[in-house]
């Protein structure tokens, strides 16, 4: 028998009126934040970026792209062909995928935890194949949508929730970089984990993995007019938070209003980052 893990810590309930502190010196919100969409490219820094920020507003905190995994994962555990689109929606249909603890760096899938098996590399070659079928999005939006309607407050990310998944959420968020930063920044964390990686075919990946998430047919990547476009290169993480939080704080004020000025920064300071 496997040792049992120690159990997560809770999940917060709701985000909360932070306080000047809590939000690391950002002028406190006067109202809790609400729903926040995050979206962006691979390796745009959105998981460090979205934790920290769940993390300074006593959020929940959900990387949608950790359920994707888990689905592809439970496929090449049965042998579902990645070619076969009715058969990796029924898998998606069948699947029950609940939140544990509030790093979402695991995922519970039918009961079992899951977390450093959806990060090796045959994820992230097959996991693009899983996300483009329709029937797969279909069920994992329904999911995704229910946890926030439970919840209420929450830092969701992903490649489609401002535009498709949370529409009306209360501040969208478009983060981005070069293609040579996404590619060091998984070429590295590919390293850290122990795995033999070339960083040329990671750059490929890369660049084959834009082009499939922007021409996908279903819920294709693109930028929501109105939301805040963060370029991360050359940017801390706390630079990047905060400048999310100074426009929540503005659209949480007396005259706040919901346009979007860029927050582009210059050219690459993140490290391992998400899928």
């Amino acid at each position: 028998m496997p040792t049992p893990r120690n159990p997560p810590p809770p999940i917060p309930a709701v985000c909360y009126n932070a306080t000047t502190e809590q939000l690391g010196g950002v002028q406190a919100l006067d109202r809790p934040a609400g729903v926040i969409a995050i979206d962006g490219q691979v390796a745009a820094g959105k998981t460090v970026v979205g934790r920290e920020l769940a993390r300074r507003l006593g959020c929940i905190y959900l990387d949608t792209g950790i359920m994707y995994r888990a689905i592809t994962w439970k496929a090449l555990q049965r042998g579902v062909s990645m070619d076969d689109g009715p058969a990796l929606g029924d898998l998606a249909r069948n699947s029950v995928l609940s939140l544990i603890g509030t790093e979402g760096n695991s995922i519970l899938l039918d009961g079992r935890e899951l977390g450093p098996e959806l990060r090796e590399p045959e994820i992230d070659r097959n996991v693009p194949l899983v996300a483009q079928v329709s029937e797969v999005r279909r069920e994992l939006v329904r999911q995704q949508r229910a946890i926030a309607a439970e919840t209420g407050r929450i830092v969701m990310m992903g490649r489609d929730i401002g535009g498709v998944v949370l529409p009306d959420a209360d501040l969208k968020v478009f983060m981005t970089a070069a293609p040579e930063v996404r590619a060091r920044r998984r070429h590295a964390e590919l390293l850290n984990q122990g795995h033999t990686a070339d960083y040329e075919q990671v750059l490929a990946e890369t660049i084959a993995r834009d082009e499939i998430d922007s021409q996908r047919y279903d819920s294709p990547l693109t930028q929501n007019p109105d939301a805040l476009t963060v370029n991360t290169d050359g940017r801390t993480i706390e630079q990047v938070v905060d400048s999310i939080l100074e426009k929540l704080y503005s659209l949480h004020s007396p005259g706040g209003t919901a346009e979007s000025p860029d927050e582009s920064g210059n050219p690459a300071v993140f490290p391992k980052e998400d899928g």
